[in-house]
């Protein structure tokens, strides 16, 4: 199993972003298509992505800290529902939040999709965190299928990091 690991800061209160992980509302704004969440230890974790049913449970939350979820594909043979995990730490960076991301337990096959999945949907998190309305320009999404960013790294056994400010 890989791991995928990156950060992001973000012009928007811990408070604000940790809302994003964990409301339906919230998490629509800049992923998925519908949501269906209950942020509580043990609770569901359900979020359609571009025609992939993310399912999992959330594992941690702690706000405005951290949320860790089990994560998977419902119907997939090598990434199933609450296979993987990922966490979210927030911090306060001066008036903004440093959001680090770690995606542990990706079928290593999985980690080039899941890195590009991940640049591309939290640079919408710190768009709609910071305020900005992104229905008007969902319709023009492009799905999963992105150009990996140049300064991901893919190697050492299938892990991948990407640190610093997008």
């Amino acid at each position: 199993m890989a791991e995928y690991a990156t950060s992001i800061d973000i012009q928007a209160t811990p408070e604000v972003v940790f809302a994003h992980l964990v409301t339906a509302e919230g998490m629509l704004a800049w992923m998925g298509q519908h949501a269906d969440l209950r942020p509580i230890p043990g609770g569901g974790f359900a979020v359609d992505i571009n025609g992939s049913a993310i399912r999992g449970r959330y594992l941690e939350v702690d706000p405005p800290h951290r949320v860790v979820v089990s994560w998977g594909v419902a119907g997939s043979d090598d990434h199933p529902p609450g296979s993987s995990r990922v966490e979210f730490t927030l911090t306060t960076l001066g008036e903004g939040t440093r959001l680090d991301v770690v995606h542990t337990g990706l079928p290593a096959a999985r980690v080039s999709q899941h890195a590009e999945g991940w640049a591309h949907f939290l640079a919408r998190l710190q768009q709609a965190a910071g305020g900005t309305d992104l229905r008007a320009i969902a319709a023009q999404d492009r799905p999963l299928h992105l150009r990996r960013p140049d300064d991901a790294r893919v190697g050492g056994g299938g892990a991948a990091r990407r640190t610093g400010r997008w």
